[in-house]
């Protein structure tokens, strides 16, 4: 006599997800980290606002008081059941100062850009062909070669002493530490400026790209991109850095566990 065998159960679908660096409870830009998180829950269709608020205290009165980590928060849905919030405490992946990127020559293949998370594995895989060819990140363009950002992070580049990011038109998502460094560069009273540029026009310049786990990395290489188009030098970047490590907070639910 045979048995039939249940077909496995399909791996639930990521609709939405954010995560941040957490060092020895302490983090940065929490409440952004939130607010990114919320707002896209509210556009896959999640839970309201006021659930999601609830579901983030909650969580994070589950982080450790010590060590790195690099939790997630993520909402996912299984079939056609109501989509669910979830959160993953994950230990934080080695870090780097500086970062190579690789230039693929095909476009930005996510198809919601604009959203932390349906396009995460997509992204992973573009990465990993990223490091086969001797880089750390890859490069996002439009079709006809417009800078987006990188697939785990935002780019900010130097012309002169004014600092550019991608216009906000083009499909990029939210970055929580491009806009830190935005705002900080304003408070300094320094010119910020959103740009339309291709990777030819950023050859021999200051170019950074930042997100919530590494900081703020100089580019130190194009990678594929042809004898042409060199990295600048990064003369700003350590001052930025360590005003990035300075800037994390405490995090109120290990405030009384010994931090």
């Amino acid at each position: 006599m045979t048995t039939a065998t249940e077909a496995p159960h399909p791996a639930p679908t990521l609709l939405a997800a954010d995560s941040w660096l957490v060092q020895d409870g302490r983090a940065r830009e929490l409440d952004r980290h939130r607010d990114r998180f919320t707002a896209a829950v509210a556009e896959a269709g999640g839970p309201a606002p006021s659930a999601v608020q609830a579901f983030w205290e909650s969580e994070l009165r589950q982080l450790p008081a010590a060590g790195d980590w690099f939790p997630r928060a993520e909402l996912t849905q299984e079939g056609t059941h109501a989509p669910r919030l979830g959160f993953r405490l994950r230990p934080a992946p080695s870090r780097t100062e500086e970062v190579r990127v690789w230039v693929p020559g095909r476009p930005d293949p996510r198809g919601v850009p604009r959203r932390k998370g349906p396009d995460l594995d997509v992204l992973g895989a573009l990465r990993e062909e990223a490091v086969a060819a001797g880089a750390t990140e890859a490069l996002l363009t439009t079709e006809d070669g417009l800078l987006l950002e990188g697939a785990t992070s935002s780019l900010l580049w130097w012309e002169n002493d004014t600092l550019c990011t991608v216009d906000p038109s083009l499909p990029t998502l939210p970055g929580v530490t491009r806009d830190w460094a935005l705002h900080r560069a304003e408070a300094l009273g320094i010119p910020v400026r959103r740009r339309r540029r291709r990777l030819p026009d950023l050859a021999g310049l200051e170019v950074w790209c930042v997100n919530a786990l590494h900081g703020i990395r100089p580019v130190t290489a194009w990678v594929g991109a042809g004898s042409g188009i060199t990295s600048g030098p990064a003369p700003r970047s350590g001052t930025w850095r360590a005003a990035w490590a300075a800037a994390a907070k405490v995090l109120p639910h290990t405030r009384d566990r010994g931090n």
